[in-house]
C-alpha cells in the first residue's frame, strides 16, 4: 500500500524567497531595551560628590535657637509667636553677634507649605547667622 502525499511536480528543493525576520525583530527589541536602560546613565555628564545619607545624633545645646514652623505658616522663637519676618530677623541680628555664634535649628511641620520655612532660611540669610539645621524625626522601624 502506497500513499500519495502529493505530486513530485511542485518541487521540494524549490528556494524560499521569503525572509523570516523573527529572529531580527527579536535582536532589535533586545538592543532597543539594553539602549533604554543604559543611556540614562551615561547622559549624566557633569561630575557631583552628592552627600551621603547618615543618621547624626544632634546635640542640643541650650545656647541653640529654634525656631518653628507650624501647618498653617506660623512662625515661633521657642514657643512665642513671631508678628512678622522683620520681628524675626532683629532677634536673629542679637544672636548673630553673639561670639560663637549659636545654631539655628529650623522645625518644620510636615503639612506646612515651603514658604514658612523659607522666609525663616531668608531671615537667617539677612540677619548674617552661618550655621543653621533642620530638626526631623526619624522614619518609623520597618516602614
Amino acid at each position: 500500500m502506497a500513499m500519495n502525499v502529493g505530486s513530485s511536480s511542485s518541487g521540494e528543493d524549490e528556494v524560499m524567497s521569503a525572509i523570516n525576520t523573527t529572529p531580527l525583530v527579536d535582536v532589535m527589541l533586545v538592543l532597543l531595551i539594553i539602549f533604554l536602560i543604559t543611556i540614562p546613565a551615561v547622559t549624566t555628564s557633569i561630575k557631583l560628590n552628592l552627600p551621603k545619607e547618615r543618621v547624626e545624633v544632634r546635640e542640643t545645646k541650650p545656647e541653640n535657637v529654634i525656631i518653628s514652623v507650624d501647618k498653617a505658616g506660623g512662625i515661633y522663637w521657642y514657643d512665642a509667636r513671631m508678628p512678622n519676618v522683620d520681628a524675626l530677623v532683629d532677634k536673629l541680628k542679637k544672636v548673630s553677634s553673639m561670639k560663637p555664634q549659636p545654631e539655628v535649628q529650623i522645625r518644620g511641620d510636615f503639612a506646612s507649605r515651603y514658604e514658612g520655612v523659607g522666609k525663616v532660611l531668608y531671615a537667617c540669610q539677612r540677619a548674617g547667622i552661618v550655621k543653621v539645621a533642620f530638626i526631623t524625626e526619624p522614619p518609623a522601624l520597618g516602614g
